[in-house]
């Protein structure tokens, strides 16, 4: 890895040279290359140069222990090194993210779908809690939030909720929520004080625009029908929602949240266009059915990625065996621990 490090920086040396030469920066098109090619590394480099100098800094100081100070001195020094190799530890964990290899979706916007699994009314509580710390996620983050299409309980949650997160890189970062999530806590109705188990599953596709994905209009049926449920009269006396079937694949997209029914169809295509882009990114499946379940199972009980157990304070995340204890923190939209873990773990051995 520091050898790979070393090269890196070298290069970024070479290109600040090179773009203070005359010919080049009156050649506008190699100019901006190089701009381009700076601006791609220059976070690393001075992350990497920084791990330097904080290295260097520990080593000088625990030189420092050998010249026979006193109690206080030799407090402070112990103190000063503790505080150089966590920031050490940091910089050495940001610097493996940016070594990460780059999906080329990761820099795409997210449509992320949600449905409560196994549980019944608490499944959809528990699908309305994920879809809050989401949301909280991406309001920590700057990224945007908008539904699409939800499916309410009578009790507050969602048998199904679909939303957009717009924002710079949604994907690199959601992609690692799809999958069954599990939930182990006490039902405020359970009058016995019963630890119960729910899931709920989710979906997270990148965002396709119509030049990356073009699809043949003769390849689209589109029905009118009028909205059902909470929305006032408007909404529920006009036909505004719109069903979306692409006859080729047989996939079915609704959506009938907005009073417009051209909202309503654009929404809709957004959602179809994720779900297509996202079949083509798994070659080794021929259905989006397939595709969908490869992210998401059937919402068993036995499929989970991740428990969160409310009695304990815990969450585990059974990919990469990783147990936080910090639950409440979590489903507030504390996710980065979580997420950085799990980008970790796929960083090749070095």
């Amino acid at each position: 890895m520091f050898d790979r490090l070393d090269s890196i920086e070298k290069r970024y040396e070479e290109i600040n040279t090179l773009m203070a030469q005359e010919d080049i920066a009156s050649d506008l098109e190699r100019l901006q290359n190089l701009a381009r090619e700076q601006a791609s590394v220059k976070d690393l480099v001075l992350e990497y140069q920084e791990y330097k100098a904080v290295t260097n800094s520990i080593e000088e100081t625990k030189a420092m222990q050998d010249d026979g100070l006193d109690s206080e001195m030799a407090t402070l020094i112990k103190e000063e090194i503790e505080k150089l190799e966590a920031r050490r530890e940091s910089l050495l964990r940001e610097i493996k993210l940016a070594l990460m290899p780059r999906d080329p979706a990761d820099e795409k916007d997210v449509i992320m779908e949600i449905r409560a699994g196994a549980g019944g009314g608490e499944a959809a509580l528990f699908a309305g809690d994920l879809f809050r710390m989401y949301s909280r996620y991406a309001l920590a983050k700057g990224w945007q939030v908008e539904t699409m299409s939800t499916n309410e309980t009578g009790i507050g949650g969602f048998k199904e909720i679909i939303f957009e997160i717009k924002g710079k890189g949604t994907f690199s970062r959601l992609k690692y929520e799809r999958g069954v999530h599990r939930v182990q806590r006490v039902p405020v109705t359970e009058a016995g004080g019963r630890i119960h188990t729910s899931t709920a599953t989710v979906a997270v596709l990148p965002q396709a625009d119509e030049i990356e994905l073009n699809i043949n209009p003769d390849d689209l049926r589109i029905d009118t029908f009028r909205a059902s449920g909470a929305g006032g009269q408007h909404v529920n006396k006009t036909s505004s929602a719109i069903r979306i079937t692409h006859i080729p694949t047989g996939m079915v997209v609704t959506c009938q949240d907005e009073r417009s029914q051209l909202k309503n169809k654009m929404k809709a295509l957004s959602v179809l266009r994720a779900r297509l882009y996202d079949q083509e990114r798994s070659k080794q499946l021929q259905e989006v059915t397939e595709n969908r379940r490869s992210q998401v199972g059937r919402g068993n009980r036995s499929e989970k990625i991740r428990t969160y157990n409310l009695p304990q304070s815990r969450a585990t995340d059974h990919r990469i065996g990783l147990t936080l204890h910090n639950l409440k923190s979590i489903l507030e939209g504390n996710l980065d621990e979580l997420i950085d873990a799990l980008v970790i773990s796929e960083q090749p051995s070095e």
